[in-house]
């Protein structure tokens, strides 16, 4: 398996595209970018599959409709925010006068409950991570060790939760719960920056002691 990582858009948001041996990929949070995204992966030579997102704020959707365009594929998003795409208050980008508005077309399929997921033989766990948004996702890649957590956490921090639906506590809930329980050497992929592993957090991430 393998993912690339692109940093998209005024505040460098991580879209990841996900391929596998066969050339088709998954593209994670096209925030931004579509058509560095859309000239990357035809430079591959991949083939689209889907579009999953960790969460619906601006950075993370900008070029969700460009994409689902140009390749014809699904979007995939958490029943909590499916009306956020439509909604500029919602997904933040109403409130920066410097900032294109969003309202992008209803994803195709909406995430209710855990599940599994295979797409084009990858298979990835989608478990509910909420607590910087209400319906934040981290989808776990089990059998290849990394995991794509939005803005979950980042190395040697945490998702804000000054926004619609955030929490806190919640947030470090999640955190403890669903990703720092995965093996200590687990990749994780964040919404912004580099990569970091559940070790590596626990040992050095301030927000994390004394939970």
């Amino acid at each position: 398996m393998d993912v690339k990582t692109l940093s998209v858009g005024p505040v460098q948001a991580n879209c990841y595209i996900v391929s596998n041996q066969s050339k088709e990929c998954i593209i994670f949070d096209p925030g931004e970018e579509g058509n560095r995204i859309i000239s990357t992966i035809q430079s591959q030579q991949l083939k689209p599959l889907a579009i999953f997102l960790t969460h619906a704020h601006f950075d993370h959707i900008g070029a969700v409709d460009e994409l689902r365009q140009a390749f014809h594929i699904p979007v995939y998003i958490h029943k909590e925010e499916e009306d956020w795409l439509m909604d500029p208050n919602k997904n933040g980008s109403g409130k920066y006068v410097d900032l294109q508005t969003y309202r992008l077309q209803p994803a195709d399929y909406i995430i209710e409950k855990e599940q599994t997921f295979v797409v084009g033989g990858m298979k990835f766990h989608a478990v509910f991570t909420p607590g910087h948004s209400p319906g934040s996702i981290s989808y776990i890649f089990e059998d290849d060790g990394f995991a794509i957590v939005g803005d979950t956490l980042f190395q040697g921090s945490i998702g804000r939760t000054d926004l619609i639906g955030g929490s806190l506590e919640v947030l470090l809930k999640s955190i403890h719960e669903k990703l720092l329980v995965l093996p200590d050497d687990f990749i994780i992929y964040p919404g912004h920056g580099g990569y970091t592993t559940p070790a590596h957090e626990m040992d050095t991430n301030p927000f994390l002691h004394g939970f």
